[in-house]
This record gives C-alpha cells, structure tokens and sequence, in this order.
C-alpha cells in the first residue's frame, strides 16, 4: 500500500483495505462494489471539529441512502472509541479503526501536524468519493467540518 500514497486523486483507483467497524465485525472496501462510497477520515472520536462533521452527516443519511451511497468514517482510534462515539451521538453509519494509520497512509492523509510549535503525526481531515468500480471520483483534503455534508450531497447528485 505505502507506493499509492501520491497517487490517491480523482480518477485514480482507491486503495482496498479491511478495517475493524464499531459493529464488531470488518468492512472490505472492495465488497461495497456497485455502491458509492463517501470515505472520510477524521483525527479523534468525540471531539469539537469532528463531533460536528459526523453530526452532520448523520443528519444527511437518508439522503445519502436515497442515493445508494455507503458512508463510512475512518480514524486512528479503538473499536471501543468509536462505540462510544457513535452511541453518545447516535450516528447511523460505520466508523473504522486504523490503529496503526496504514490506511490514512496509503490514503496520503497521515500527516505531519504542528499544533503550537509541537510537531505530530495525524490525520488530516479529507474525504474520498468512491464511484461504484472503486475509482476516486472526487478527493477532498484539508475539509472544514461544517457543511460538508451539504458538499458531498451535491458531489453525489452530479
């Protein structure tokens, strides 16, 4: 995987991964085949920025569904995390772990951050629309966490 990290753009084939879900099982990219998938990747469960986006998109649902698209949200945190996330605020999709961040990396959005003059690794906030052969239809990085769902609708609809 670590050879497509630049490569991950609109038009470019999506890196296939399996990932375990907050359900307790797994989710293979490549099985969701014939489906839009909007993958987004997130730095931390329950936090101010991405407590926001995944509200959103939550709300969004039944829109994407109408739409026969997967939502599917990715970070570096536990099963157990996601759990709680997902339960504390009701959100109706997958939330994957990437413990060891391979995916975020294949994906090109581990990144060096610098919050204060600290330097660390992280997730920066993007978002991949998967056509139904596994193409990157459209990439997103660096995404503002408000209103996002209302981009990605629009993208979907196109």
């Amino acid at each position: 995987m670590k050879n497509e990290v630049n490569n991950v753009e609109k038009g470019s084939r999506a890196p296939d991964f399996t990932l375990p879900s907050d359900d307790g099982g797994t989710v293979t990219l490549s099985a969701l085949r014939g489906k839009k998938v909007v993958l987004y990747f997130y730095p931390k469960d329950d936090t101010p920025g991405c407590t926001t986006q995944a509200c959103d998109l939550r709300d969004a649902m039944p829109t994407f569904q109408d739409l026969d698209a997967v939502v599917l949200g990715v970070s570096p945190d536990s099963v157990a995390s996601h759990r709680k996330f997902r339960d504390k605020f009701g959100l109706n999709y997958p939330l994957l772990a990437d413990e060891d961040h391979r995916v975020a990396e294949a994906y090109g959005v581990w990144k060096e951050k610098n919050m204060y003059g600290r330097k660390s690794m992280g997730i920066e906030r993007s978002t991949f629309l998967i056509d139904e052969d596994g193409q990157i239809q459209e990439a997103w990085r660096k995404v503002s966490p408000k209103g996002h769902a209302d981009l990605l609708q629009e993208a979907l609809q196109d």
